[in-house]
């Protein structure tokens, strides 16, 4: 099972009703299911699929224990009651969990509190697209269509800094001119703002023209990894994204105090904030060092450490010929320091920010010695996933809510024009969305990969099954050409109701009996060899579904098509053209093989041809399976 949820979350009933409601969100997802002794008792425990957690003391008390546990809490039970239960644990917004409140009938998901900077909002979001709640946003950001300020980075790993964060939400809310100087991360967040020209975007000499003449901002945002001091009236707030590598060179035995206390006094001397740093680098000899490793454990920095072949190659602007003879190289930090942000990188975009600065202290014994270099792109601390999401003929309600639940959890949307359109309701402001044409299949999955690769968490969507005709089997035949077995460990495939299965429950039962899927487009398979495959498939008397029938420029192959069954089959056998199913434009024709090329058919069209025992009745096609024989 994997975690779709934004955040780790416990789910909680108190009557055999919510449980109900609950658990296919458990099943779906590394949700843990709450239970009073009282209320197991009542249950055939365990349930499939589902880890749950008894307590035996009161709802209160068990909350008090499991608070800090998650970040996130569903609730199955009245708005009040979660109310009076969440008020003594409540904090702040910035370390509060997200609450979020599911109504027994699964009628309306509430984001109760932690909306923004604890997920939830897209932990409600979730919620509603597994059980079919109506979800419930009330945060000014969600009218305005559009992430909260405060959420702008967490895609990303930035980390919040000093400011104002709810007079500049406010601002933002209340349609004010908004300032954003963005000095370093990904811009991939601005496309989640659904009206950019609202805001001033860079320093007020670098504005477009039409910018010129807009009014003082209301409030700027700072994204760097400098450290602002404020001292104007505007309101102002930062963050960090983590973009800041620290090349690190010690004595052995050096403490863990030393080296973070050198680390933070040299990013201070230089206005760089440390929430900015993305990890540590250094020797490998350092790879053991006790108070290196300890510091890069206790901040979750990765320790990152190079041979000193691979630190001797790199030019540096002090190397040192006494450290060459100590170690093999002649720079440690700095060195480091930029093959680690180089690694975060493309070509040579990573730069020294900070050459090496050596710090004593009287107190401690050793030196420690500080270079600092910056990366191109931010470090996001977690692996990435791929979810291949099947979203079915077109309908929102053919959509399983397993596949609902990945496209809500997921960070970053990417799929054909068409199919993002048809999906349109189930998207959020805080999600990336990147629609591409009908014929950039590859560029899509080379996107995905590079995106989960990067550590975010992306659903490639495709319409029917993504594992029939779709996409997923792209991406995992590029994930085997470039050898990524750790990202393909991270791949989960959500299926679909295929175009096959639509058509085939818009006329009846056709495929009762054995049948085929055969696409007729010729783009990626020889004609010869499509052709040798419909011959097997009339003649062996398959029920065959036939995908890609015809389009503005191939319009042969369907009669060819045609001619072959006709070979094999009764002219009168039964044949169904299904075009859009279950879309608005839906279209179902029931015909014959002798006729059906006289109906409109396009890509768009579904065509079933019924083998010999294939009927008509009334309405319906139906193949007989033999019971009644």
């Amino acid at each position: 099972m994997s975690q779709q949820f934004s955040v780790p979350a416990a789910a909680i009933a108190t009557t055999p009703t919510g449980v109900q409601q609950l658990v296919p969100l458990c099943q779906a997802s590394e949700t843990v299911l709450w239970l009073s002794t009282a209320l197991a008792q009542q249950l055939p425990l365990p349930l499939p699929g589902v880890t749950h957690q008894v307590y035996s003391n009161s709802l209160a008390q068990a909350l008090t224990q499991a608070w800090p546990e998650y970040k996130g809490f569903i609730f199955c039970l009245a708005t009040g009651a979660v109310v009076r239960l969440v008020a003594p644990l409540l904090k702040d917004k910035a370390s509060d969990p997200a609450v979020v409140v599911l109504d027994e009938q699964s009628q309306f998901a509430i984001s109760l509190c932690g909306g923004h900077q604890a997920g939830g909002d897209r932990l409600t979001q979730a919620v509603a697209a597994y059980t079919g709640a109506t979800p419930i946003l009330t945060g000014a950001a969600n009218r305005l269509q559009m992430p909260g300020v405060d959420t702008w980075g967490l895609p990303f790993g930035w980390q919040r800094g000093s400011g104002n964060w709810t007079g500049v939400s406010a601002a933002i809310a209340a349609a004010k001119p908004i300032q954003i100087i963005q000095e370093a991360g990904s811009t991939l967040w601005q496309k989640t703002l659904p009206d950019p020209q609202r805001f001033q975007f860079g320093w007020p000499e670098h504005t477009a023209l039409s910018q010129e003449i807009s009014p003082e901002p209301a409030a700027r945002v700072w994204i760097s990894p400098l450290q602002r001091r404020f001292s104007d009236q505007a309101l102002k707030a930062q963050w960090h994204p983590r973009v800041l590598w620290v090349g690190v060179g010690c004595e052995r035995g050096t403490s863990q105090a030393l080296i973070e206390t050198a680390i933070a006094q040299v990013c201070q001397a230089h206005h760089l904030s440390t929430a900015a740093i993305a990890g540590i680098a250094s020797i490998d000899l350092k790879a053991d060092e006790v108070g290196l490793v300890q510091l890069s454990q206790e901040r979750y920095w990765p320790l990152c450490c190079f041979t000193a072949a691979e630190l001797g190659a790199m030019a540096v602007p002090t190397p040192s010929a006494v450290v060459e003879a100590a170690v093999g190289t002649p720079s440690v930090a700095e060195a480091a320091a930029l093959l680690a942000a180089r690694q975060h990188s493309t070509a040579d975009n990573a730069v020294l920010r900070v050459s090496k600065q050596i710090v004593r202290q009287a107190e401690q014994p050793g030196a420690v010695t500080v270079a600092i270099a910056e990366a191109e792109r931010e470090y996001l601390g977690r692996s990435g996933k791929l979810w291949l999401v099947g979203t079915g003929p077109g309908s929102l309600s053919q959509i399983t809510p397993a596949a609902k639940g990945a496209i809500a959890g997921a960070d970053v949307v990417i799929g054909y024009k068409l199919y993002v359109d048809l999906i349109q309701p189930l998207l959020h402001p805080s999600q990336i969305v990147e629609a591409m044409p009908i014929t950039q299949e590859r560029d899509r999955a080379e996107r995905a990969i590079e995106l989960a690769q990067w550590g975010l968490t992306v659903a490639v969507i495709s319409s029917g099954d993504c594992g029939i005709y779709g996409m997923a089997g792209l991406v995992l035949e590029l994930l085997q050409a470039q050898d990524l077995k750790d990202l393909a460990q991270q791949v989960q495939v959500f299926p679909g109701i295929s175009a096959l299965q639509a058509a085939a429950a818009r006329v009846g039962a056709p495929l009762m009996h054995d049948f085929c899927a055969i696409s007729l487009s010729d783009l990626l398979t020889p004609w010869l060899v499509i052709e040798q495959r419909l011959q097997a498939a009339a003649a062996a008397d398959f029920v065959v579904a036939l995908y890609n029938p015809k389009s503005q420029k191939r319009t042969k192959q369907i009669a060819q098509a045609q001619q072959i069954f006709l070979q094999h089959r009764s002219a009168a056998t039964p044949v169904a053209l299904v075009q859009s199913a279950y879309r608005d434009d839906e279209s179902v024709t029931l015909t014959t093989l002798a006729e059906f090329l006289q109906h409109p058919i396009d890509m768009l069209t579904t065509v079933l041809i019924g083998n010999h025992s294939s009927q008509r009745y009334g309405p319906w096609i139906v193949t007989p399976r033999g019971y009644l024989s």
